[in-house]
């Protein structure tokens, strides 16, 4: 029988505190404008608007995010949670340990329900079932007959708290989780648009091959970008919140091309639709379909796959969340504790204090030969300039490794990819 009773009093107020804990945070990393000022306003919306659940699934590669980490047996991997799709896909790579970390309490209780489904599910059947196909009454079922009474009580009343539609949050993934959060929403406004628009995007899904993508491209994705309403509707920033781009990021990602902001998306989205197979794309099969193709491992997030199931289930307990920012994560680390640092792009959000901040307890944290990855809105370095050169000067950038790891992201929404290297001591 399904448990439709009330969470706890006091996991609700446990909730209703981390809730503060994701604003405050939010506040801190977003808002750098008076109140009343047009700057001051977008940046309080997006902070609204991220607050609750963004990322059913991310959107960074993690087998460009492996290749450029190197993961090894003894690694202590520092990493943002986001939909935790690609920390359970580093447990792949074997690492000792992974720190996740996140603001938002929602991803914090996504990738904690991961965790709880990985520790009771034998078979990679249901576990594909629940969190690949994710549109099934049964995933409701389970997960108050098996998961639920081994989830922590905060993340429980998460799930079994109820959204503005009056349902559960569990029942997201009864009616597809990924059609959820604010990047799924969005993704579905931009097919409803579409569609109005004569330009429906689940036509990409017909291409057989590669040359099949490019005609298909420019039949219905690239005329949208020409319609007035779109060129009006992207000029907005707060219309790209649901790609959680906040302010500071919408004017990088506006200078990071020769048409603004239109070129910027058009070459991002032309990336998505002809740059890599959609057949093996999970990315793209989201975009255009807002699915997985379960029935093909190659078209599986790592974590997800048949492959791995028993990897990522095996070692599934050496990942730890932590609802926190980063920096005050690793000021409370030991010195050279740390291996990887994967830092998404949380650092188009900051100022130049916070960058130093950051990258002060990176230098302080990391162990000889550690690696820091993350990605940028534009194709920029970021760091120099912002960061003093005295810390910069530790760290090696592969910029030529950058690049050709830029160029293979199958997430196709970045201007850059990014790695810096911690040399080895020297004898």
């Amino acid at each position: 029988m399904a448990s439709e009773g009330p969470v706890t009093d006091q996991a609700t107020r446990t909730v209703r505190a981390v809730r503060r804990t994701t604003s405050k945070g939010l506040t801190t990393a977003v808002h750098r404008s008076k109140a009343l000022s047009k700057a001051g306003l977008l940046e309080r919306m997006f902070t609204l608007a991220f607050s609750g659940l963004v990322y059913p699934q991310i959107w960074e590669d993690p087998v460009v995010d492996m290749e450029a980490l190197a993961l090894k047996a003894d690694d202590h991997v520092v990493a943002i949670a986001s939909g935790s799709c690609n920390v359970l896909s580093y447990l792949t790579g074997d690492p000792a340990k992974i720190s996740a970390i996140d603001l938002n309490g929602a991803h914090i209780a996504l990738g904690k329900l991961k965790l709880a489904a990985l520790a009771r599910m034998t078979r990679h059947d249901t576990f594909l079932r629940f969190f690949g196909q994710a549109q099934s009454r049964d995933n409701v079922a389970l997960y108050d007959r098996e998961i639920a009474p081994h989830l922590d009580a905060t993340s429980r009343a998460y799930w079994e708290g109820r959204g503005l539609d009056g349902r559960r949050r569990i029942g997201m993934f009864a009616r597809n989780v990924y059609r959820f959060g604010l990047l799924g929403r969005f993704i579905g406004a931009g097919h409803l648009l579409g569609r109005a628009l004569g330009c429906d995007p689940r036509r990409m899904l017909e291409a057989r091959d590669l040359a099949e993508q490019r005609v298909l491209f420019e039949r219905h994705l690239a005329p949208v970008f020409d319609k007035p309403f779109v060129r009006w509707l992207i000029r907005q920033p707060a219309s790209l919140y649901g790609l959680g781009i906040p302010p500071a990021q919408y004017k990088a990602l506006a200078a990071d091309g020769a048409d603004g902001i239109r070129g910027a998306l058009r070459d991002r989205l032309e990336r998505l639709a002809c740059g890599f197979d959609l057949k093996t794309n999970y990315f793209a099969r989201q975009a255009f379909g807002r699915g997985y193709e379960p029935a093909d491992d190659a078209a599986l997030p790592p974590y997800l796959q048949r492959t791995h199931f028993e990897r990522v289930r095996a070692r599934a307990s050496r990942v730890s969340y932590h609802q926190s920012a980063i920096t005050g994560f690793l000021e409370a680390q030991a010195a050279e504790s740390c291996d990887a640092y994967v830092l998404l792009d949380a650092q188009d959000w900051m100022n130049d204090a916070e960058l130093t901040a950051l990258w002060a307890q990176i230098t302080r944290t990391a162990r000889p030969g550690a690696r820091v990855i993350f990605r940028t809105a534009a194709d920029e370095r970021l760091l120099p300039g912002r960061v003093p050169a005295e810390i910069l000067e530790q760290w090696r950038y592969e910029e030529a490794t950058s690049r050709a790891l830029c160029a293979r992201d199958r997430s196709a929404i970045y201007g850059g990819f990014h790695l810096y290297v911690r040399p080895e001591a020297v004898a």
